[in-house]
């Protein structure tokens, strides 16, 4: 049970900050400021995980690159979408 806690710590974590580089690297803003971000790296590395495979140096489980560029791909849909605006 601590595992499983933990591995949900560390990959909120995790999950924050690549949905941070997701967000700097589209120049976008992420809908709900950090809980955005951790939701955008969260899901956005299960969808570049799922879509790329799991290569490249890895970090409580995530493939870096491949969930870097899912979030990427992910804070981009939901821009688009709900029409966030560019940062400043």
């Amino acid at each position: 049970m601590f595992h499983f806690i933990w591995v949900l710590i560390v990959g909120a974590v995790i999950g924050a900050v690549v949905g941070i580089i997701a967000g700097v690297l589209t120049s976008r803003k992420m809908p709900l400021g950090w809980i955005g971000n951790i939701l955008a790296g969260l899901i956005g590395s299960w969808l570049g995980e799922k879509l790329l495979g799991s290569w490249g140096p890895h970090v409580a489980g995530m493939a870096i690159f491949p969930s870097i560029i899912g979030a990427i791909i992910l804070v981009a849909i939901v821009s688009f979408l709900t029409g966030t605006q560019k940062r400043e």
